[in-house]
C-alpha cells in the first residue's frame, strides 16, 4: 500500500511563491503517474499537474499554466509542485495522488492513492 505524504503548504501573500513536496512510501513503484490536484470549500476536486514517470512528460491546468510547475524524483518516489505569482483564488487544500491505470491524468477517478492533502492560503 502507498502512502502519500504532502508538505510545504501554508500562508502566503498574493504574488509569492511556495513549492509543495508530496513522498511516496511504501511500494517501490508509486503508480505510473503521480498527479496534484486542489479543491476550495463548496468546489469541485480541480486539476493542477501531473507528471508521467515514463518519460517525464508533464500537464498543466489551464489555470495554473505559465504560474505552476510539476517536477518529480522517481528515484526517490517524490513530486514537487513549484507554485509561483500564487493569487488567492489559488487557495485550496492541495492533494497529490499516483495513478495505477491509464485513465485520463486529468481525472480523479484516474487516481487509486491520495494523500491527505496540506493547505495553501493567499492572502490579497
Amino acid at each position: 500500500q502507498v502512502q502519500l505524504v504532502e508538505s510545504g503548504g501554508g500562508l502566503v501573500q498574493a504574488g509569492g511563491s511556495l513549492r509543495l513536496s508530496c513522498a511516496a512510501s511504501g511500494r517501490t513503484v508509486s503508480g505510473n503517474a503521480m498527479g496534484w490536484f486542489r479543491q476550495a470549500p463548496g468546489k469541485e476536486r480541480e486539476f493542477v499537474g501531473a507528471i508521467s514517470w515514463s518519460g517525464g512528460r508533464t500537464y498543466t491546468g489551464d489555470s495554473v499554466l505559465g504560474r505552476f510547475t510539476i517536477s518529480g524524483d522517481n528515484a526517490r518516489n517524490t513530486v514537487y509542485l513549484q507554485m509561483n505569482n500564487l493569487n488567492p483564488e489559488d487557495t485550496a487544500a492541495y492533494y497529490c495522488a499516483a495513478r495505477y491505470s491509464f485513465g485520463s491524468v486529468y481525472l480523479p477517478s484516474s487516481y487509486g492513492n491520495w494523500g491527505q492533502g496540506t493547505q495553501v492560503t493567499v492572502s490579497s
